[in-house]
């Protein structure tokens, strides 16, 4: 069994964060693969079912992020698992809009959902680092990832999270090359051909990108040069 976690804050208000993207993808594996609907367990929300004859458990920590660990925890323990076992996907500043990169181990970059991970499990399991860009100041990005996409982001976003469900069977079976790889040709698919355009011979790449992400780095540098006034502003009336 392989368990696929997303990370995120619970709530409505919170459902289109860049924070929650982590939850938008194991949403997205669920709707893809009609997997169990989701059902309250370990400290959250978990689903489970099957992806290409691997037996999955998708698990959404309501613990809010600082804390995700605990319902990262509580499954794992339960069911034995090692943490190579353990794929958490998350939202990653430090790469551009529509980047997709995944690592086992490593730091956790102030990631306060992975540090919780990390103190609950051990720190060797897998990520899938979705980047959300940074907005280009350390005040701004509580502002930043706490709030909704944009709609313009939906571009390269929605088509990443499609391309990440349908791609998910090779993390099931530990192949993270190849789902990198397939992740970007479904992404470029998406971006330069119609919807029924036919598959494309498969080029291997060390990290998945959507094109469009490209253009939407060049909106994250505006909302981020908006952010940096707004808090010069506020910082020169208190």
């Amino acid at each position: 069994m392989k368990l696929f976690v997303g990370l995120g804050n619970p709530g409505a208000k919170y459902a289109r964060n860049r924070h929650n993207v982590g939850y938008m993808a194991v949403d997205a594996i669920v709707s893809r693969h009609r997997i169990s609907a989701w059902r309250r367990r370990f400290q959250g929300q978990v689903a489970e079912g099957e992806i290409d004859g691997c037996r999955i458990l998708l698990l959404k920590p309501e613990t809010y992020m600082n804390d995700s660990g605990q319902a990262v925890g509580e499954a794992a323990q339960f069911f034995k698992l090692p943490e190579s076992d353990v794929i958490v996907f998350h939202d990653e500043l430090d790469l551009e809009p529509g980047r997709l990169k995944v690592k086992v181990g490593g730091g956790n970059a102030g990631h306060n959902g992975l540090r919780s991970t990390s103190a609950h499990i051990g720190n060797d399991y897998a990520r899938v680092r979705i980047g959300i860009g940074h907005p280009g100041s350390k005040d701004a990005v509580t502002y930043y990832v706490l709030n909704n996409f944009a709609k313009a982001e939906g571009v390269w976003l929605d088509p990443l999270l499609d391309a990440i469900a349908a791609s998910a069977g090779f993390l099931a079976k530990s192949n993270t090359a190849r789902f990198l790889t397939d992740v970007a040709r479904l992404t470029r698919e998406a971006d330069e051909a119609p919807p029924a355009a036919a598959e494309t011979k498969t080029k291997p790449v060390a990290s998945a990108h959507h094109p469009a992400g490209e253009r939407a780095s060049k909106s994250s540098n505006a909302i981020a040069e908006n952010l940096r006034k707004w808090l010069t502003r506020r910082k020169s009336t208190d």
